[in-house]
């Protein structure tokens, strides 16, 4: 029997390379030839590409920056007389999060807001809280922060 219209055929997938890779293949001829003007092109010494963040790389981008996010809410937290902590677990599971859901750096904020939001609301009215601990657990399994009070004296 004869086949028509393809019908049958071998379907292949396409190969798992990542946009990065598959970029950084690309010569400055492509790029003319996808319509760049030489002029531009000529101004490219090189062509590099970003690689996707990994899991370390998005964990120093929660921590290490001026603003890092986790220094910006652990700011909201000193408003109101307590400290905020995340662990080292939990860091691992916000980046990995965003992994998983392909946000990349883009992506931790909304998870970390997620993940504080009914926390910094009922903040403000419960008394004596003296520090909030964010661990794997809470970031993976959803369950609430740690939440550690002052001692009544």
């Amino acid at each position: 029997g004869r086949r028509g219209l393809g019908f049958g055929a071998e379907l292949k997938s396409q190969n798992d390379e990542t946009i990065s890779e598959t970029l950084s293949q690309a010569s400055p001829e492509d790029l003319l030839k996808y319509g760049l003007i030489p002029e531009f092109v000529g101004r490219l010494p090189v062509l590099s590409t970003l690689n996707e963040l990994d899991e370390e790389a998005l964990v120093k981008i929660l921590t290490e920056p001026r603003n890092a996010l986790v220094k910006q809410f652990c700011k909201l937290v000193e408003f109101e007389d307590a400290t905020l902590r995340f662990t080292d677990g939990a860091l691992k599971e916000i980046a990995a999060l965003a992994l998983e859901h392909k946000t990349g750096a883009r992506g931790l904020r909304s998870i970390i807001e997620d993940i504080m939001l009914e926390t910094m609301f009922d903040l403000p009215s419960t008394a004596d809280v003296k520090e909030i601990v964010i661990d794997e657990n809470v970031v993976h399994r959803k369950e609430k922060p740690i939440l550690v009070y002052e001692k009544a004296s």
